[in-house]
């Protein structure tokens, strides 16, 4: 988990990610590309691998704070009901406010996310027994049922099409001019790497991060915002990233710890070179046909989960 093999293993990755598709493109043609070529990679290439990697490092920061937060490695956006609050949020703002601008959407879909978010905290807050284990499913249960409301809604206004392409992470369709609304999670997770240290001291239980001066409940409030704000701009611009909010801090932390402030950039680095290993396999396999990143994400991302929950076991 040294950083710096995780910075080669990302630029490896990138300059690779750029050079892999159906378009007739090699790092032999860097040089001298045509227009067409040039084209390509402007409007399709590196568009997509910036999509790629913030929303492999955004998916991943959220989740480790999600797991802080709630002093549960088995919580995530994606676990917790927070993306499928924002999906139904998008809906909600589709059929009300159907000429709504993205920005708009964006933030009735954070609202709902918030929203949902906050009433996982609450109904987590009530359980008497909080075994890890438990609490993930919990957590996927009240995300089974905002999910079982989005696509009642969605099927009654024959828009479950609509709804499917948002819980399903795609990169094919990001070209210039339709990611640029991701750049808003930056700046959130610059202030998530700024309140690392509080977030560390509010994942010790509220009483001790009174009695240590924090104010509790106002860095709660500012991490849940964060999570929402950037799970419903990733949602929105690429789609659902099903585990990765999960695996990616659980595995920083059995080498860096839970303090934040240590693991948070080798948690954004992995997430980042997690997706991209996903997203190359996934254009290769089929090649000159593409798997999409929700899928390969999924299926890789699950095997993961359960190494994990089957280690915790054996560990037990």
């Amino acid at each position: 988990m040294k950083i710096g093999y995780l910075w080669v293993a990302l630029i490896v990755f990138s300059f690779t990610s750029l050079f892999v598709g159906v378009s007739n493109l090699s790092p032999l043609d860097l040089f001298r590309m045509t227009d067409y070529q040039w084209e390509i990679m402007w409007i399709s290439r590196i568009p997509r691998l910036i999509s790629i990697l913030i929303a492999g490092v955004g998916m991943s920061v959220i989740g480790l704070i999600m797991q802080q937060l709630a002093r549960n490695k088995f919580v995530s956006p994606t676990t917790a009901g927070t993306t499928d609050s924002a999906s139904l949020g998008v809906l909600v703002a589709i059929l009300v406010f159907p000429a709504a601008s993205p920005l708009f959407k964006i933030a009735v879909a954070f609202v709902f996310a918030l929203g949902g978010t906050m009433l996982f905290m609450r109904i987590l807050n009530r359980i008497q027994f909080r075994d890890p284990i438990l609490i993930a499913l919990v957590g996927l249960m009240f995300g089974g049922i905002v999910g079982s409301i989005t696509t009642f809604l969605a099927l009654k206004y024959n828009l479950l099409q609509s709804v499917n392409s948002w819980l399903f992470g795609d990169f094919s369709s990001i070209l210039k001019g339709k990611y640029e609304m991701l750049y808003v999670s930056l700046p959130l997770i610059a202030l998530a790497y700024l309140y690392a240290n509080r977030f560390t001291i509010a994942g010790m239980g509220e009483e001790f991060a009174v009695n240590l001066g924090l104010k509790y409940r106002q860095v709660v409030n500012l991490g849940l915002g964060i999570v929402a704000l950037v799970a419903a701009v990733i949602l929105l611009t690429v789609g659902s990233l099903p585990f990765l909010g999960l695996i990616i801090p659980n595995i920083v932390s059995l080498y860096k710890g839970d303090n934040l402030r240590s693991s948070l950039p080798h948690t954004a680095l992995l997430g980042a070179v997690f997706v991209l290993a996903c997203d190359i396999l996934g254009r290769i396999i089929i090649y000159p046909y593409e798997i999409s990143i929700g899928l390969m994400v999924g299926v890789i991302g699950s095997g993961i989960f359960l190494y994990l929950l089957l280690r915790r076991k054996s560990y037990a």
